[in-house]
């Protein structure tokens, strides 16, 4: 790489509800796409650290950092995301960033091929961090 070239970091977290659904959030700027918690990485931060910032930022609340089960290349963006399966306490109430518009949880199967493939991944951890490139 060139010392110009721009190429970018992120962490994001697939926390899930009681009964298995994964918590997305809906930007309010971009292409209004849904995501998962998390997000850029600051100078000087580490992964775990950009996570906890993140999430306390988009969701009010620290998550629970359980492990990193992948990560993955987006050609499209030039960037590597990390993965981590999180957790929130239980009953609490979610409260969104300037950044967000709304929140839902639902079920793998309702998401895009890249974003299922890298939440069932994390599901379904074995113990061993995966990589893909999309």
């Amino acid at each position: 790489m060139a010392y110009d070239d721009l190429f970018r970091l992120s962490s994001h977290a697939v926390i899930t509800d009681e009964s298995g659904n994964v918590l997305l959030l809906k930007a309010n700027y971009g292409e209004l796409a849904w995501g998962l918690p998390g997000g850029a990485l600051e100078p000087g931060e580490t992964i775990h650290e950009a996570l906890i910032r993140e999430c306390m930022e988009e969701l009010g609340c620290n998550v629970i950092v359980q492990y990193l089960s992948g990560v993955y290349y987006h050609s499209a963006y030039n960037s590597q995301a990390f993965i981590f399966r999180c957790k929130i306490e239980p009953n609490y109430t979610i409260i969104l960033s300037e950044e967000h518009m709304e929140f839902k949880y639902i079920p793998p199967c309702e998401m895009s091929k890249v974003q299922r493939q890298r939440v069932q991944e994390c599901l379904n951890y074995t113990g061993a961090t995966v990589s893909a490139k999309f």
